[in-house]
């Protein structure tokens, strides 16, 4: 399966869709949960490590400090994503807001980026041309074991949300992860683990510099921290741009659209089917059907309905189905040639 959406082809079936829309407040709710703890402890832990690099002189330090800087500020926008995708369809925007989460996400990570990414490479460049000045390392291993310890606790509430939605899924945590439209989640988990990643850097860079005297271990710990939150802005803004241009559902729940749609009574074929993820549980789907010559209109149209419940039954995430009465592709020569 490759979505958080449920795909009979890998074996969720119809009851993985029922456990993805069943459990969508929830999720939504969790999902904010988790944003506002991250939010939370890297707020702290960016003081911390501010106070701590300036005492020490060490530029891993301030690196850190901006990365927790940048990632306070990446969660602020994935709430503010988070909260604005909530906003109900309105006339201006008939097929709602669910796509301006992706919008705000990419901010965040560019925020990831030019926050923490360039001024991460720039010190660390400036340490190991310039050199600097190691004071005292103690404060700094404190702020480093006490940030391990918060960091841990934030990366854990993640985790623990992918771990659940891909259970109920029935897919592995990691292709979860990797495919889930859900990005304020995903942004969560990947900038906690380079946060870890990084204090370990941060760490490493401390103690070559106190072991050698030198500040080039300290230089080089703040330019692959620079490296990782660079690889981490990559990855989300390549997620969201896919979402925002417009990504479809997974392949074995598109099979299991047109399996719904085929067993409708008067539907003789599925001519051409598009869908649309418009936000985690928000899909679309539109669809041109061929429907039996011999089907009135009431029929057509008691089968349309049909064919809606049906696909919110199996997956609750459908919030919208637009389905066309189209000739049958062996039907449209003919139809050209009467007309």
């Amino acid at each position: 399966m490759d979505d958080a959406t449920g795909d009979p082809g890998s074996g969720a079936g119809s009851d993985a869709g029922r456990d993805a829309g069943s459990d969508e407040q929830s999720g939504g709710s969790e999902s904010t949960s988790t944003v506002v703890i991250a939010a939370a402890a890297n707020l702290g832990i960016a003081a911390a490590k501010l106070v701590a690099g300036l005492i020490s002189g060490s530029s891993a330090m301030l690196s850190e400090a901006a990365h927790s800087v940048a990632d306070t500020v990446t969660e602020v926008m994935l709430l503010t994503a988070l909260k604005r995708s909530e906003k109900p369809a309105d006339e201006d925007h008939p097929l709602g807001y669910g796509p301006e989460r992706y919008i705000w996400a990419m901010l965040a990570a560019v925020a990831t980026f030019v926050g923490g990414a360039v001024f991460s490479l720039y010190d660390g460049i400036h340490t190991l041309l310039r050199g600097e000045e190691l004071g005292d390392p103690l404060v700094s291993y404190l702020v480093l074991a006490v940030a391990f310890l918060l960091e841990g606790f934030s990366l854990r509430t993640g985790v623990r949300q992918v771990r659940g939605e891909a259970a109920r899924l029935r897919m592995p945590a990691p292709r979860y992860l990797r495919r889930t439209p859900d990005t304020a989640v995903k942004a969560v988990v990947m900038e906690d683990s380079a946060a870890l990643a990084g204090l370990l850097l941060a760490a490493g860079g401390l103690l070559g510099g106190q072991l050698s005297g030198s500040g080039v271990w300290d230089g080089v710990a703040s330019v692959l921290i620079g490296v990782l939150l660079v690889y981490v802005a990559w990855v989300l803004c390549r997620s969201n741009a896919q979402l925002l241009i417009g990504r479809p559902l997974p392949a074995g729940m598109r099979a299991g659209v047109r399996e719904e749609l085929l067993s409708v009574p008067h539907v003789v074929e599925v001519v051409e089917l598009t869908t649309l993820i418009q936000g985690p549980s928000e899909m679309l789907v539109a669809a041109k059907i061929d429907f039996r010559d011999t089907s009135t209109a009431a029929q057509i149209e008691w089968a349309c309905e049909e064919a809606e419940q049906q696909l919110r039954e199996r997956y609750p995430s459908i919030r919208r189905v637009y389905l066309d009465p189209t000739p049958g592709r062996t039907q449209r020569p003919t139809a050209r040639s009467g007309g």
